[in-house]
């Protein structure tokens, strides 16, 4: 057995600051990354082309990071379970470390592949965790029960001490060329496009995939936006949001290094406002840890429903309204324009992502699991724990201490989008309309015929009524059975 160790990548897509990876260069200078392009993943119904694309360019990014730091990055196409184990025995591989992940599918994966190490003799990295600052175990209610609350979750989660960012991998040593043979054998390929695995995105990415374009993105956003974050992140026509989500979500920038652009900002800001909007992202950090937790702690999230009230909801789950909603086509015109933002980039702005699953769950009265999966089939960043945990907190079915929460979308407009600017520049058969009529969507049957502009699909003020009437229903049939 060699001293080598595979470095197996799932959602960290970097050689910096990745605390698996450091742990393995701590305890051997020949490091080899892998990459398992996983076929119980990319065959699934809900995988977006962007985000596949996305994926394929921060591979690349990462295999030219690997030959810089003296190693190589192994690509495979096969199911990880046995594909991982079979190149560390083939390769004679000291071990295998990883990251961990808070998926119900990523830890029956990750079980599997323990196992299976086991079982040769392999060596491997237990419970890393990389992704968050804290992990599930460390964030603990007073009677050590996992939080369901996110304000006392904060409370706790910002006043333990975060770690610092690990260091980059360097001075590596790779595979010989008789292992790179081996390797070959054993199943390691050329990385593939996204097309090449059937995926076809031909627009641009809201972000340049790779290290570099990340780090360089969290510069430009530490260097102005987060200074006034508080006040212009809820509005859609403005650039005020960081737009680092796929790169968190795949990993490609360390969650620690984010967090330390944070505090350095924090040093720099000169006033209390400045101060309050540093807070303010800050805490977008903890709300995406605390879905990820909630994930962990309650796999079933996954499948629905965390509340009782919407386990068996009578949803009318009308296809032609929901069809409407996925291409914008609703009549309601600060819906339609996030849709479309959405069909269009890959992306979507996350004042109009809450915007639009409130609509999908409380005008149209549709099953919020059919939007979380459209949401999955069409973003660059979406991520199990966060967009489920998002789609719960819209239609109300999940871990928020208020049950019903309605939106307006007339309101919502007047509020994030009261000169129309979002509106006109992803609906723009509505440009030339006043704004007031385009803000409030009361746009009359003869204009909107004559633009081409469908009339709405439902009223607001009757389904937010219907919606109450089965919600009230629900509550009094469950407190009966009580």
């Amino acid at each position: 057995m060699s001293d080598l160790i595979l470095f197996w990548h799932r959602r960290d897509l970097r050689i910096s600051d990745n605390t698996g990876l450091a742990a393995a260069r701590k305890q051997s200078q020949k490091v080899v990354g892998v990459f398992c392009l996983d076929p119980n993943i990319l065959e699934r119904d809900d995988v977006a082309a962007v985000r596949v694309t996305y994926m394929i360019g921060s591979l690349q990014s990462l295999q030219q990071r690997y030959a810089q730091a003296g190693s190589q990055l192994l690509i495979l196409h096969a199911n990880p379970t046995t594909a991982i184990p079979e190149l560390a025995a083939s390769l004679g591989a000291r071990a295998v470390f990883w990251n961990w992940d808070v998926e119900p599918y990523s830890q029956e994966r990750d079980r599997a592949v323990t196992d299976a190490l086991k079982e040769k003799g392999i060596q491997f990295l237990e419970k890393n965790w990389d992704q968050l600052l804290h992990s599930p175990e460390d964030i603990r209610t007073g009677s050590n029960q996992p939080y369901t609350v996110y304000t006392p979750f904060w409370k706790n989660w910002i006043g333990k001490s975060k770690a610092n960012p690990v260091e980059t991998l360097e001075n590596a040593e790779g595979l010989t060329q008789a292992e790179k043979e081996i390797a070959k054998a054993s199943g390691a390929i050329k990385l593939p496009s996204a097309k090449d695995l059937g995926f076809h995105w031909d627009g641009e990415l809201v972000i340049a995939p790779g290290e570099a374009a990340a780090q360089e993105r969290l510069e430009e956003f530490c260097a102005s936006a987060i200074n006034e974050y508080k006040e212009q992140r809820n509005f859609p026509a403005i650039d005020g949001t960081s737009r680092l989500s796929a790169a968190l979500k795949f990993g490609v920038i360390g969650v620690r290094t984010v967090w330390q652009a944070t505090l350095e900002a924090l040093e720099m800001s000169r006033s209390e406002e400045t101060e309050t909007s540093i807070r303010a992202w800050q805490q977008e950090l903890a709300w995406r840890e605390f879905y990820q937790h909630a994930m962990y702690h309650f796999p079933e999230l996954a499948e629905g429903a965390f509340r009782d009230h919407f386990k068996n909801f009578p949803y009318d789950n009308n296809e032609e309204h929901f069809q409407a909603w996925c291409e914008g086509k609703t009549g309601y015109p600060i819906v339609d324009a996030a849709m479309r933002q959405m069909n269009e980039l890959g992306w979507m702005h996350n004042r109009c992502r809450m915007i639009v699953a409130n609509f999908l769950t409380k005008d149209l009265l549709v099953d919020p699991r059919m939007g979380e999966k459209y949401f999955m089939q069409r973003l660059i960043d979406a991520d199990l724990s966060a967009n489920n945990g998002g789609w719960q907190w819209s239609a109300s079915s999940g871990m928020d201490p208020k049950p019903v929460r309605i939106f307006n979308p007339a309101s919502q407009s007047q509020k994030f989008d009261f000169e129309g600017e979002y509106i006109r520049q992803w609906v723009p058969e509505l440009r030339s309309m006043d704004t007031e009529y385009l803000v409030t969507g009361k746009i009359s049957p003869l204009e909107r015929h004559a633009v081409g502009y469908p009339d709405p699909i439902v009223d607001h003020s009757i389904q937010q009524r219907q919606f109450k009437e089965r919600y009230q229903r629900q509550k009094d049939g469950l407190g009966a059975l009580r």
